[in-house]
């Protein structure tokens, strides 16, 4: 598994350090790197992120103040060369909090720390989490909805790709997509829905999951782009 993570550091210095650390990291993947608080909450409208490497000490918008403008908050792990702020820290409930200049060793320490935090949210979620039930080979399957990272039409059934596996279902995309929370997932092609927390990008043609493309209407890429910007 990888994590999707940001880094944001005024410092160019600094950011290519840590995004050196990240890429080299086997359980990252590096969104974007940003030296302001203002466009890194740009990225994360369209962005699904799961970590965020984040300086305190910023000009403009600080990494508090960048905390408290977001609906909802990723991992943080904060980066900084003075201790004094590690207490407010943790009242974000900063994952891990690394004091510049940063051991290679210590990274990675704090980067096991947001896996294993990761990890045992997604089986919280898992007991608990919105999930559909599909009939696949005369099985019945019960499919956690943030899972599927799209639904595929192929021929008289749907195909169901998620996170694991893939499974065909007997059915309509018209039907299907009735089961799914509209909240989540749009219909972009008269041939493909997709799951819109796993869009990495998009342009006009197509979006971007993995390194799948997924082909865009003409006329579906608006509600795609509004389905980002509310979620």
């Amino acid at each position: 598994m990888k994590l999707n993570c940001v880094v944001v550091d005024d410092s160019s210095i600094q950011r290519m350090i840590i995004t050196k650390l990240v890429n080299n990291h086997p359980n990252l993947h590096l969104i974007g790197d940003f030296s302001n608080a203002i466009e890194a909450k740009g990225c994360m409208t369209i962005h699904n992120v799961d970590l965020i490497f984040l300086d305190i000490e910023m000009p403009v918008i600080s990494g508090f103040d960048f905390l408290d403008g977001l609906k909802t908050k990723p991992q943080i792990i904060f980066i900084t060369s003075k201790a004094e702020y590690a207490m407010k820290a943790f009242d974000y409930d900063a994952t891990d909090y690394l004091q510049k200049p940063i051991a290679v060793d210590r990274f990675n320490a704090s980067v096991k720390r947001a896996i294993d935090m990761h990890l045992l949210k997604s089986e919280t979620h898992d007991e608990d989490g919105e999930h559909i039930f599909i009939k696949s080979n005369l099985k019945k399957l019960k499919i956690f909805t943030a899972k599927i990272k799209w639904i595929e039409a192929f021929g008289d059934y749907v195909k169901v790709v998620t996170e694991e596996d893939s499974n065909l279902v007997l059915s309509t995309m018209k039907s299907f997509e009735k089961d799914l929370p509209k909240d989540k997932f749009v219909r972009v092609h008269k041939s493909y829905i997709i799951n819109i927390d796993k869009v990495e990008r998009f342009n006009s043609r197509f979006a971007e999951i993995g390194v799948t493309k997924i082909p865009l209407s003409r006329h579906k890429k608006e509600d795609l782009v509004k389905a980002l910007a509310i979620n």
